[in-house]
């Protein structure tokens, strides 16, 4: 075992990869570190001990975290695995013997139990210097908001039950707890996520907490009212239609959360979707549709596809693009099946041909740029807020309207005269566009708009991968 002293505490690496769920795991563990005094390597070279955390959702993914894996041990030689791909140890120990510990997802103790078996911890923790909302691996205006872990969900496609368990929501008062902690750190945007945003708190049954004067059940739509309140920006991720769902369209329509709702419906031929077992109803779903934009008029819909499932005919294809041409969806992800060991799926005997899958994939694909393209060509002209990301050298800025969620989504290249920084919030004429993406300039009140700005300090941040949506 390594030893440390006060000046020279130890330092951890971090390889992040998956979805923004895995990223808030790995944001608490590293908080929980930092609070013995670890500090974070920006490299492997300068690191005790390197902490991967995997994804294992596909097969690419899978091979992508092996990959890091493979890296790490080469650079560093000290490696400690966690996340989805954890869940299945002896794979990840037959390809990479030299690991010194594997874990399954959000197990935080046990991560930690192994760091400490490898450095240990310094004898006089900083603790006190690390910032209320702890530390986070994203840029510091947004934030990850996790509501819940784990998903009730047993789709004949999907491995997520078995990596994560079953729903486990968090109460409705410790969200809230966080979120006010984020937003009074200066984050300007938080990005809800979970597995099934709109499951949260049915584990919990009626389960009702205390939260600034008001009693409030532990459901989506007092939570997201309750976020509403915080005066920041409030996007919804991994939300599936349902009765809480309804419910919450109204706060958008009232501009208490962003009108942005992300829902992966997966498919739309009926046959297909009750193989996956998923909701068949396409009628109610474009019902469901139709009725969300006549209450809130700017609704930005986003959806993920997936493209040659066991089964899948010519005429489920079919299916599928009359769906998205009559739904005119803004944001749309297309997957070709991967029949990932462990999911049902993966055994039937109906499978379509690799090359079919992806030959597939592209054209559904080919005809959402058409819709995207067309979208967002009748927006040239209008004016929007937009948060800026990231800022280039020569006048350029780099950011994102309410109808962007970040990593997934398009971008708006603002070019102006004047400094931008990294979460400004400023309004945008919008001057053209193409297929996925927005260019403006600031509106003549810009400069009004962001006089006495304040732009939250920088962030730490670390080595990170989101290879897929």
């Amino acid at each position: 075992m390594n030893t440390s002293t006060a000046s020279a505490a130890p330092s951890i690496g971090l390889v992040s990869l998956g979805c923004p769920k895995a990223l808030v795991d790995s944001e608490r563990i590293v908080t929980h570190l930092a609070s013995e005094g670890y500090r974070l390597s920006p490299s492997y070279d300068g690191a005790d001990v390197v902490i991967v955390n995997t994804c294992g959702f596909l097969d690419s993914a899978r091979c992508e975290s092996l990959d890091a894996i493979g890296e790490a041990l080469a650079e560093n030689g000290k490696v400690i695995v966690t996340g989805c791909l954890g869940a299945d140890p002896e794979a990840v120990r037959a390809a990479h013997p030299r690991v010194l510990a594997v874990t399954g997802p959000h197990q935080y103790a046990a991560v930690v139990d192994a760091v400490h078996r490898v450095v240990a911890p310094p004898r006089d923790p900083s603790c006190s210097f690390l910032p209320p909302q702890g530390l986070r691996l994203t840029p510091p205006h947004y934030a990850y908001l996790k509501i819940s872990e784990g998903c009730d969900n047993r789709c004949s496609f999907c491995l997520i039950p078995a990596l994560r368990g079953g729903l486990v929501s968090r109460p409705l008062d410790e969200v809230m707890a966080e979120a006010e902690t984020l937003a009074q750190a200066g984050v300007r945007e938080l990005v809800v996520v979970s597995q099934d945003t709109t499951a949260y708190g049915r584990d919990l049954g009626h389960e009702q907490r205390p939260w600034k004067g008001q009693t409030l059940a532990s459901r989506l739509p007092d939570l997201a009212r309750a976020l509403g309140d915080l005066g920041v920006w409030v996007r919804l991720m991994y939300a599936y239609p349902g009765a809480d769902l309804d419910a919450v369209i109204p706060l958008m329509a009232e501009g208490k959360i962003l009108p942005y709702l992300d829902m992966p419906l997966q498919h739309a031929s009926p046959a297909v979707l009750k193989r996956m077992r998923r909701p068949a109803a396409l009628d109610r779903t474009l019902e469901r549709i139709g009725r969300w934009r006549e209450q809130c008029p700017d609704l930005v819909l986003r959806s993920t596809f997936i493209t040659g499932f066991p089964g899948e005919t010519e005429e489920d294809v079919r299916l599928l693009m009359e769906f998205l041409e009559e739904a005119r969806l803004d944001r749309v992800g297309v997957f070709a099946f991967e029949a990932v060991r462990g999911v049902e799926a993966a055994t039937w005997p109906d499978a379509v041909d690799a090359s079919e899958r992806e030959a597939r994939r592209d054209r559904v694909m080919a005809l959402q740029k058409e819709i995207s393209a067309r979208k967002l060509r009748a927006r040239v002209g209008s004016e929007m807020p937009v948060l800026i990301d990231t800022v280039r050298p020569g006048g350029v800025a780099v950011g994102r309207s309410v109808g962007d969620a970040p990593e997934v989504d398009g971008t708006v290249v603002v070019e102006t005269a004047f400094h931008l920084r990294p979460g400004d919030l400023v309004p945008v004429r919008i001057t053209g566009s193409d297929a996925y993406d927005l260019r403006g300039v600031p509106n003549r009140d810009a400069r009004t708009t962001l006089a006495g700005r304040s732009t939250p300090p920088p962030g730490r941040g670390a080595r990170k991968r989101v290879p897929r949506p």
